[in-house]
């Protein structure tokens, strides 16, 4: 496919891909590929390769004679950062946003106990100074930086983990974390004690204290949802 038929079919999946998470396209809805074709202005050949990549995801389901059907959503692969993304765009982001938030609970605090064991000291060495960028970029109120430093340190720790499982599911938390920002479900600045516990984090972590890591990942990962109380409740 040529550069022209890719951004397309990427146009299509942006505006398709989140009327199915969203419900305007709910569970049981058929699709045609000529319909596609009308409502996007493209043809037949990018309208069935976004179509593939739907059904890559687990969204729709293609039979002869039938259609495009959406599936039900728990078939969806709801660990894709795109269906994750088009789901927090859309009006069930509370609970999506509690439903991942407990996953991160669950998995982070036992990542950073384990990359406390494991971690190379230049795994350790980045977690150090990613947890410095993030203080400085929340002292200057710039939510956009301190974004990009968080989504990396959370990373840092998954990587660090030495778990592969806890490693993919960087691309989840980084998610998160973005569609946190980008639809203000978060305070206008990073909270201090939010920003300090990273920094602790990273000592633990250097220090190989397993138990002070899992300790204080949990401490953020809870804070996150006490946010949600809040601010999405």
């Amino acid at each position: 496919m040529g550069t022209d038929a890719g951004g397309l079919h990427a146009r299509v999946l942006a505006r398709l891909g989140p009327a199915i998470a969203s419900g305007a396209h709910p569970p049981g809805t058929v699709l045609r590929l000529d319909e596609l074709e009308r409502r996007y202005g493209v043809s037949r050949t990018v309208a069935r390769e976004a179509v593939r990549v739907l059904e890559a995801m687990h969204l729709v389901q293609t039979r002869r004679r039938v259609g495009i059907t959406v599936r039900p959503t728990e078939e969806w692969n709801v660990f894709d950062p795109a269906v994750i993304r088009w789901r927090l765009a859309g009006p069930d982001r509370p609970r999506q946003l509690r439903s991942l938030t407990m996953l991160r609970t669950a998995v982070e605090p036992v990542a950073a106990g384990l990359a406390a064991r494991s971690a190379t000291p230049e795994q350790c060495r980045r977690l150090t100074v990613l947890a410095g960028e993030m203080a400085a970029a929340g002292r200057a109120g710039d939510l956009r930086e301190y974004l990009v430093h968080d989504v990396a340190f959370h990373r840092e720790v998954l990587d660090g983990s030495g778990n592969e499982m806890f490693a993919r599911l960087g691309d989840v938390v980084a998610e998160v974390l973005t569609g946190r920002t980008e639809h203000h479900v978060m305070f206008d600045a990073p909270d201090p004690e939010a920003v300090t516990l990273h920094v602790r984090v990273a000592e633990a972590v250097r220090a190989r204290d397993a138990a002070e890591a899992e300790r204080l990942m949990r401490e953020i990962c809870v804070g996150a949802l006490r946010e949600l109380d809040i601010l999405a409740p």
